[in-house]
């Protein structure tokens, strides 16, 4: 789970990490009454309007902007909130539709009083799945792009292996700061910084920490001015807090109805849909369909109930996506039967009607197969079926080129 930038800085704030003030607004008028309480308290004219979005790159499609005075404010908090704002990570990037600014965090300016006095710094956090460890990546070289620096200097990038039983070890933090070239008050104030985000990291159950920029200022204070901030779905149970600050806007609302049908949908950009039970079988039948000369539209995991009003639920979600030229339906029957599913099926096509416009491939296997085999051989639907992987595979190249 995404958090937004204003989300993702409140909760290193409660971490004891200190990062770039500011205020969330969804409208001009509360805008106007942030910059106020920002000119109040910094005692700056200076302020910046940052888009609050899912997607990297904001400044580059201009969903970031700096206002040193009212009219500036006011002229491009106007023209942010309700754009549709297009970013390299936007959906289809530059060229796609991009995406609705709901809201804007009106924030200080983080670089006064002396910008040239201060300097950019990456840091990251993740787990490296190949090591087994969490990971801190770090660089001098923050506020751009870190893999145009990975790719042109990678001596550069730093990275610095935590032990999963011992956890970060003061002497890592301070290897962290000796080498983004830190000395005195700056040197103390990072290795505090560092400390603080693994510990905000591990105890939030987090998949990703970007922080970039990080600054260090004129007078050696180190602030998170910027911050990404990825969840483990699968720990949300424990951080019922957190799980409330998921914004579905910001998501792909067919993902979003499947989810609420107990279904595990990703949508991709094929032309097979697949409607499977369980992650390790959908791997394998999007492999399958790779084989076979087409493209998964989509991963769908429909669990261990593979039943009547499930199956049709999972056929709607599919069935959406115009691209979309044959179903692949890939189940193995161990705790539910074949048959039950197989009869699922049918129930479902025939309750769906005209709406089934493609070619509908059924593999079961385990229990009943057999007799699954036979019940959608004999519903008289237009409906293939196939008990081995690689029958599947030809019935799924066979409709294609058809």
């Amino acid at each position: 789970m995404n958090l937004h930038e204003y989300q993702g800085k409140a909760l290193l704030k409660s971490f004891g990490v200190a990062i770039q003030e500011g205020h969330v607004v969804e409208n001009l008028e509360d805008a106007v009454e942030a910059y106020k309480k920002i000119q109040e308290k910094t005692g700056s004219n200076i302020a910046v309007i940052k888009a609050q979005i899912h997607a990297g790159g904001r400044g580059k499609g201009g969903g970031v902007k700096i206002a040193k005075n009212m009219d500036d404010l006011k002229e491009h908090a106007g023209n942010i909130i309700g754009m549709m704002l297009k970013t390299p990570q936007t959906p289809g990037g530059l060229e796609g539709p991009g995406k609705l600014v709901r809201k804007v965090l009106i924030a200080e300016d983080s670089y006064a009083p002396d910008f040239d006095a201060c300097s950019e710094m990456y840091i990251s956090i993740m787990m490296d799945r190949g090591r087994k460890q969490n990971v801190i990546i770090y660089s001098t070289e923050g506020g751009m792009d870190i893999e145009k620096v990975a790719e042109e200097t990678p001596h550069l990038v730093h990275k610095e292996y935590i032990h999963p039983h011992l956890g970060l070890q003061g002497f890592q933090a301070r290897k962290v700061a000796f080498n983004l070239g830190l000395s005195g008050a700056a040197f103390k104030g990072m290795t505090k910084f560092i400390s603080n985000l693994y510990k905000a990291f591990v105890q939030s159950d987090a998949s990703l920490f970007e922080i970039n920029p990080c600054i260090v200022t004129g007078d050696d204070r180190i602030i998170a001015v910027d911050c990404k901030v990825s969840l483990d779905d699968n720990a949300l149970f424990r951080h019922k807090d957190l799980a409330e600050l998921r914004d579905t806007d910001e998501e792909d609302p067919t993902e979003v109805e499947a989810k609420s049908f107990g279904l595990n949908y990703v949508n991709l950009d094929g032309n097979v849909g697949c409607m499977v039970n369980g992650a390790g079988l959908a791997m394998a039948t999007m492999d399958i369909i790779k084989l076979s000369g087409g493209d998964p539209a989509n991963f769908l995991d429909v669990g261990g109930t593979a039943d009547a009003e499930r199956v049709e639920k999972a056929f709607r979600i599919i069935l959406r996506d115009p691209k979309v030229k044959a179903i692949l339906i890939n189940i193995f029957g161990g705790i539910v039967r074949c048959d039950r599913v197989a009869n699922g099926v049918v129930e479902a096509y025939k309750n769906l009607g005209d709406a089934i416009n493609v070619p509908i491939i059924v593999r079961l296997q385990g229990t009943n197969a057999d007799i699954a085999k036979k019940i959608i051989d004999e519903s008289g639907l237009k409906v293939h079926s196939a008990i081995l992987l690689k029958e599947a595979a030809d019935l799924v190249k066979q409709v294609l080129e058809s």
